[in-house]
């Protein structure tokens, strides 16, 4: 007998329909499965005939085959357990479903016990149901929170193989899951590190706050032990709060990471990545033979924060162009091709020069100027242009490291003039996602206009530093950003020299 079961399938972060059908025929005592399937895949059939026994069921008789359909797609993951069980059970005539089996999409691991295990990707695959009219999707128990994200479609939670096969002959015994995702927005809620912790550095707080304000990228760049990781860790507690829309379009990603915790249902906190400066180009970027979303995908609608910028392999830091640029990265292997999003604000920090003491006043630099120069060219000069702000971070004199009162505005201050700024932005732009950095040109034009006394000043300083026209627009959106900040609709030359000396520290000035 041939049995079909609607499953999904996993390629970057989007989910795909795809059929398990199962057919027992005269023969050898054998299982076979067809379709592309990978290693974890065909492991299954070991799988499930445990799971079978132990659950109760007979083991199939005859020759067993179980075609992943479509056939040209490679499939991947330990999810497509649960199907396979169910229609090897359907096929062997143990039972006769009371729903429409087309209309239920099913995805789960199985245990050898017959207990059903997480599985990566289910608020996909929720997503998925729901867009292609499906009644009913049956998940993990584990993950009915994550796809109950998901409404206008019942979120069936199952235990264990027994459970699945029990809910396709009485599906009135069970009840839809759904996730109340305004108690998970507030229960998910924890303290951040606040601004007054970090001593001094009144003018880099200012910058951030610009930064944060209009979601421009920043390299500080000063010694050792000045505070540029303080200050960088302290940047999500001055972000606004993920709307419901951003925080489900991180989840998504989040949610197809094989190693994700269980307890992180509905990502509610803006992401902060932090990878080491050894990370590979595929970790930075995403892909792999088992496709993984990278650490700039991993970073959407948060901060990717790069330490000791140099030490980082100069390809891995070339991949950074594209999704600057863009918002999103486009990764093109030998059997698939997918896009992921990938808007962050870039942090990035690094030394003077490689001892770490050009510009500290108290310590004596021994670096050759080859040796400064070889270091700092480990950061191509497109990438750096593509950085918005340059901002030094110098060493602290005594008097204010010995301050026990804090200094400076506090992060709630901080995030107060962000969220004011951006609330501006989105009554200019009517989008709440686009934000001053990410203005293309025609936007520009129309919205960061200038007098005849603020284009000549800006004149004055491209001639004099020799920037780019991308650095030009990156000034323009900067300062419209500062604008935005004084609560004004114009752009005054303050605005425009403000902006002018956060790109006046380039290659030939480090």
């Amino acid at each position: 007998m041939l049995a079909r079961v609607q499953s999904a399938h996993i390629l970057g972060i989007e989910a795909f329909p795809l059929t398990v059908e199962v057919d027992i025929g005269h023969g050898e005592n054998k299982t076979e499965v067809v379709g592309l399937a990978d290693t974890a895949v065909k492991e299954s059939r070991e799988r499930v005939a445990s799971a079978l026994r132990n659950s109760g069921f007979r083991s199939p008789r005859g020759h067993v085959v179980v075609n992943l359909a479509p056939a040209d797609i490679r499939k991947e993951g330990s999810y497509l357990d649960l199907p396979i069980a169910l229609g090897i059970i359907l096929a062997g005539e143990q039972g006769m479903p009371r729903v429409e089996l087309e209309k239920i999409l099913i995805v789960g691991e199985l245990a050898l016990d017959g207990s059903i295990r997480h599985v990566p990707g289910t608020l996909s695959m929720a997503i998925l149901a729901r867009k292609n009219g499906f009644r009913a999707i049956l998940v993990p128990e584990v993950n009915a929170e994550e796809a109950g994200l998901v409404h206008d479609i019942d979120v069936i939670p199952i235990k264990n193989l027994q459970d699945a096969f029990r809910y396709l002959n009485e599906p009135s015994a069970y009840t839809s899951y759904r996730t109340n995702y305004q108690e998970l927005f507030h229960s998910k809620k924890h303290a951040v590190l606040d601004f007054e912790d970090v001593k001094g550095q009144a003018h880099v707080k200012r910058a951030l706050t610009i930064a944060s304000a209009g979601g421009h990228n920043v390299l500080m760049i000063g010694p050792p032990g000045t505070g540029k990781t303080m200050l960088a860790s302290r940047i999500p507690g001055i972000l606004p709060e993920m709307s419901f829309e951003e925080s489900l379009e991180t989840t998504q990603i989040y949610s197809v990471v094989s190693r994700k915790g269980q307890n992180s249902a509905l990502i509610t906190t803006r992401p902060f990545r932090s990878p080491h400066h050894t990370v590979s180009t595929v970790a930075m970027v995403g892909g792999g033979a088992n496709f993984q979303p990278g650490e700039v995908s991993l970073a959407h609608n948060g901060v990717l924060f790069l330490d000791e910028l140099p030490e980082f392999n100069r390809a891995t830091l070339e991949v950074l162009r594209q999704p600057l640029e863009e918002g999103f990265v486009h990764i093109r292997r030998a059997h698939y091709a997918v896009t992921l999003p990938s808007r962050f604000m870039l942090v990035s920090a690094m030394n003077p020069c490689p001892c770490g003491c050009r510009t500290d006043p108290k310590r004596v630099c021994r670096c050759s100027i080859g040796e400064i120069q070889r270091y700092i060219n480990r950061i191509s000069g497109p990438l750096l242009d593509r950085i918005d702000m340059h901002i030094e971070v110098p060493a602290l004199p005594f008097h204010e490291l010995s301050q026990n009162q804090p200094t400076g505005p506090s992060s709630a201050d901080m995030r107060n003039q962000v969220q004011e700024a951006r609330n501006r932005q989105q009554h200019r732009y009517g989008k709440t996602t686009l934000l001053n950095a990410h203005l293309d040109t025609k936007q520009i034009r129309r919205f960061c206009k200038l007098t005849d006394t603020t284009q000549q000043l800006l004149l004055r300083a491209i001639e004099l530093h020799g920037l780019s026209a991308r650095a030009y627009d990156k000034i323009l959106r900067m300062a419209r950003t500062i604008a935005d900040l004084d609560n004004s609709e114009d752009i005054q030359d303050t605005h425009i020299a403000e902006a002018i000396q956060y790109r006046s520290i380039d290659l030939k000035a480090i």
